[in-house]
């Protein structure tokens, strides 16, 4: 059956009618669309980031080193007779008096020979006594011309040559009496002796000297450093400044600690310090010595060293943590009146605990970034966040 007329028109109308309302639709979502595309981008706020002035507060400068302790004195301990080692008189490693008897060498020997030199020297001053007494006799004689000048001069002669066998008995006498001694060797000073290198029975000193032990003097103790040219440099210029001769400037003091110390517990002075530079290290030999009564360090050890040479009164402090480093040296980060990040060259000092003395390229109202470092890149803006830095009390350790 086919469709009127009429229906295919009504068909139609109402066809339109829903394309009309698609096209009303579709533009409100058009006009949404160009709205959008018409706005500006926005963008993010400023990084957040901890910012600092520097501490101001007082600091006693220190030179400081890395050096080692080394005895005040050490000998080694020889034979300097020959025989048999009679005994040894003390325990591998202990502490000894001065003059405490070490080893013995076969006294006996030598106490004959003194006996016997004793002797001889007992009869050359008898024949020096006698010839003494013929010569005064025959002076009285040739005096009543009683007898000749010849008896005179034999008699002189013979007071002379007995005079002379008194010499050399009375030396032979004190070369007996000194191996004898030798016979003992005794400590030179208070001191720890080392193992022994020979035992009881063998025969020493026999074409040479023989070592026996080595003894070391621990209290007081040496510590020596170097020191490189510029310190020396900033040594001497404060020296000069302050009116320090020579003599007192190797009074400084000098503190000490091992490496498993907190701090500088062991304090002393400056002994001694080379009068030339080393060429091919650039830096100058200086050694301290201290009391070291508990024998706390020991010869080879490696200790930290410091020595105070000034004090300020007014120094700039900065939390460690806050430096960074390139290939032109240290350097801070600061934030500017227009919190912009700059990148600061400065010259470090020594640490005070946690903060880092600044010697040059800061200033006391300077903020510096102590926080959110990776957040603050040079050039661009920050939102600095103020905190307080607090100070070291490191100096007064």
């Amino acid at each position: 059956m086919q469709p009127t007329r009429s229906t295919g028109l009504k068909g139609r109308v109402r066809r339109g009618a829903i394309a009309g309302r698609r096209i009303v639709f579709v533009m409100p979502a058009l006009l949404v669309l160009g709205a959008c595309e018409q706005n500006s981008f926005v963008p993010p706020p400023p990084p957040k980031v901890e910012v600092g002035v520097p501490v101001q507060q007082g600091i006693t400068r220190f030179l400081e080193a890395t050096g080692n302790a080394a005895p005040i004195q050490t000998v080694d301990l020889v034979a300097r007779v020959q025989g048999v080692l009679q005994s040894i008189n003390y325990k591998d490693g202990s502490l000894v008096k001065q003059n405490t008897t070490l080893f013995t060498i076969e006294p006996d020997t030598y106490k004959f020979k003194l006996e016997q030199a004793q002797a001889a020297e007992a009869g050359a001053q008898a024949s020096l006594k006698q010839s003494e007494t013929d010569y005064k006799r025959q002076v009285d004689l040739v005096a009543r011309q009683a007898v000749s000048q010849a008896t005179l001069d034999t008699a002189t002669s013979t007071r002379d040559n007995a005079q002379a066998n008194l010499q050399q008995a009375q030396a032979n006498t004190k070369i007996a009496a000194i191996n004898y001694g030798y016979t003992n060797v005794a400590a030179p000073f208070d001191g720890i002796v080392s193992a022994h290198l020979v035992s009881v029975g063998e025969l020493v000193g026999a074409s040479s000297p023989t070592q026996l032990a080595t003894i070391f003097q621990l209290d007081p103790i040496y510590v020596n450093f170097n020191v490189n040219e510029q310190d020396v440099l900033r040594i001497r210029a404060e020296a000069r400044r302050r009116g320090m001769t020579t003599s007192e400037l190797t009074q400084l003091p000098v503190e000490v600690g091992l490496q498993t110390e907190t701090g500088y517990p062991h304090k002393g002075h400056l002994d001694y310090a080379a009068p030339t530079i080393n060429l091919s290290t650039g830096t100058l030999a200086v050694r301290g010595i201290l009391p070291n009564p508990d024998r706390i360090l020991l010869p080879g050890y490696y200790v930290r060293v410091r020595v105070p040479f000034d004090k300020e009164n007014n120094a700039l402090l900065v939390p460690d943590v806050a430096l960074g480093s390139d290939q032109s040296g240290r350097y801070l980060l600061v934030v500017n009146a227009d919190n912009i990040v700059e990148q600061r060259k400065v010259r470090t000092g020594q640490l005070e605990g946690d903060l880092r003395v600044i010697e040059d390229g800061l200033k006391p109202d300077d903020r510096v970034v102590i926080a959110g470092l990776l957040r603050a890149i040079p050039g661009q803006k920050v939102d600095p966040q103020l905190q307080k830095i607090e100070p070291s009390h490191a100096s007064a350790n």
